[in-house]
């Protein structure tokens, strides 16, 4: 009875951290500074938040070698372009748009996976990304660059690209390292490459835009990373592969509830084709 309460307390925890993620794309909405310095507060919030949380817990916070510091400060530039072009996505189209296209990040591991890690590339793989690829095309409302929606899409697609690199980085560490170190290096690494922004890009905080990008960063990042950690140490990888999935679909009702925004058919058909095959991808790949 103790191991099952364990479980469906730690399944709780799961969907409670995807929705605090999901939210995270909403709560950015609400926020009017360039999306480079929305993506700057978030990783200086929750730096300094697993910061403190690594030093409570006592966690081990050096590397192996030189070598690491190096990859990991790499990994930590490629995160800063993560969340600057996913939060340019959402900004320049709909919340739903940043997530649909963030979840195509499977179709980039198909061909960079086997690549870096000298893998055989499935044919079951080149399949799946050839529907995520339709999935996407089904989205694009016109391939003109004067559409805001193609113009998101585009840069949802980097956003995308950059988080199959983090994975695959972060594969690397994993084997390694323990996954709060990791995070605390990538984005205090992400924070620290963001913050000539600060003084290179002109914006006008409100008490609004702060209050948001801390949201964002210590309660949609730092705290429900943490809890996602926590919660997967007796959940199957698989189980929790499903859950995360539903990142998309909670950022969706979520930019409908609080901005009023509805997706289109083209979204929605496209969405639940791209979901379909990053869910699958995500549970076949265990």
């Amino acid at each position: 009875m103790h191991i099952r309460e364990s479980f469906d307390r730690n399944i709780l925890y799961l969907h409670i951290a995807v929705m605090l993620f999901g939210l995270a794309g909403v709560a950015a909405q609400f926020v009017e500074i360039p999306a480079v310095l929305t993506a700057l507060g978030r990783v200086i919030c929750s730096s300094i938040l697993l910061f403190l949380i690594a030093v409570f817990k006592k966690d081990r916070l050096s590397l192996n070698s030189k070598k690491d510091y190096g990859m990991i400060v790499l990994t930590g530039v490629v995160m800063a372009a993560h969340w600057t072009t996913f939060f340019q996505s959402i900004q320049v189209s709909t919340v739903a748009i940043g997530t649909i296209t963030f979840s195509t990040f499977p179709l980039f591991l198909t061909f960079l996976e086997p690549l870096i890690f000298h893998e055989r590339l499935r044919k079951q793989s080149i399949a799946s990304a050839v529907v995520l690829f339709i999935g996407v095309l089904i989205t694009i409302p016109e391939f003109s660059m004067a559409n805001h929606t193609t113009i998101g899409i585009i840069w949802g697609m980097i956003s995308s690209f950059t988080y199959a690199v983090l994975t695959l980085a972060n594969r690397y560490f994993s084997a390694r390292y323990a996954a709060r170190t990791i995070c605390l290096y990538e984005q205090g690494s992400a924070a620290i490459v963001l913050l000539p922004a600060l003084f290179l890009v002109e914006a006008s905080w409100r008490i609004q835009d702060i209050a948001g990008v801390a949201f964002v960063g210590f309660i949609c990042t730092a705290f429900a990373h943490s809890l996602y950690i926590s919660a997967q140490k007796s959940v199957r990888a698989q189980t929790a592969g499903i859950v995360s999935g539903m990142e998309t679909v909670y950022g969706i009702v979520y930019a409908l509830l609080f901005l009023g925004e509805i997706p289109s058919v083209r979204e929605l058909i496209g969405g639940a084709v791209i979901l379909s095959v990053a869910m699958y991808s995500s549970i076949k790949s265990e």
